[in-house]
């Protein structure tokens, strides 16, 4: 579970993100919709320990992202898939995350063949990517150590109309088997095919959550 509790993020006079305050619910997708620049990012930035809130505080499983050891193994991020070394090759960013939180070598494999990467591409350099692979790669490594929890930052960018289909039925599926998804977007009708739950934020505020159906 994920908990937001009266979240501020403030940039000198700016402020980025204004007393917000959710839960995302094992089980369940949930759906972050706003325009760009809406405070998507910033709030995902906050949980992962990547930027102190102003005020306010976000708890994944009860911890701060901070006090969770080995934090891979519970909690799975993607923000930017553009941020791993250009020049390692996928299976190579692959290994280093499975050396870092513990894992087999052989998980590695797995999540390469679930992410649909032929073993060619994943020999390839991530600077000879195209955005959709450099997603997959991502979706993989947020996946390497089975969490508990999915922390996704507009995951469907780059993505063709397939692969999109393809992401919907994983992080379904993942949900269906009791994990907590959280993913952003700036398209209401992508969130719309897979959430469970809405949020919609709009310069930096809460304008209106709750169950899709309602």
């Amino acid at each position: 579970m994920i908990q937001v509790e009266g979240l501020t993020r403030k940039y000198g006079s700016f402020t980025a993100v204004d007393d917000v305050s959710f839960v995302c619910q094992p089980g369940r997708v949930t759906g972050f919709l706003g325009p760009n620049g809406a405070g998507k990012t910033t709030t995902m930035r906050v949980m992962v320990g990547l930027t102190p809130p102003t005020a306010g505080r976000v708890t994944i499983g009860g911890h701060l992202y901070k006090d969770i050891p080995n934090p891979g193994r519970h909690v799975g991020v993607l923000l930017d898939a553009s941020a791993q070394h250009a020049g390692r090759t996928g299976r190579e960013i692959l290994e280093i995350g499975a050396r870092t939180m513990g894992l087999p070598a052989t998980r590695v494999d797995e999540m390469i063949e679930l992410v649909s990467l032929t073993p060619q591409e994943a020999k390839r350099r991530l600077r000879n990517y195209s955005l959709g692979m450099k997603q997959r790669l991502g979706i993989a490594h947020a996946l390497l150590g089975d969490p508990s929890v999915l922390i996704l930052d507009e995951p469907a960018n780059g993505l063709d109309p397939a692969g999109i289909r393809w992401m919907r039925g994983l992080l379904k599926g993942y949900a269906e088997r009791g994990g907590t998804v959280l993913l952003s977007s700036h398209l209401l009708h992508e969130v719309e095919q897979i959430a469970d739950e809405m949020i919609l934020i709009g310069n930096g505020r809460i304008v209106a959550q709750g169950d899709k159906k309602s």
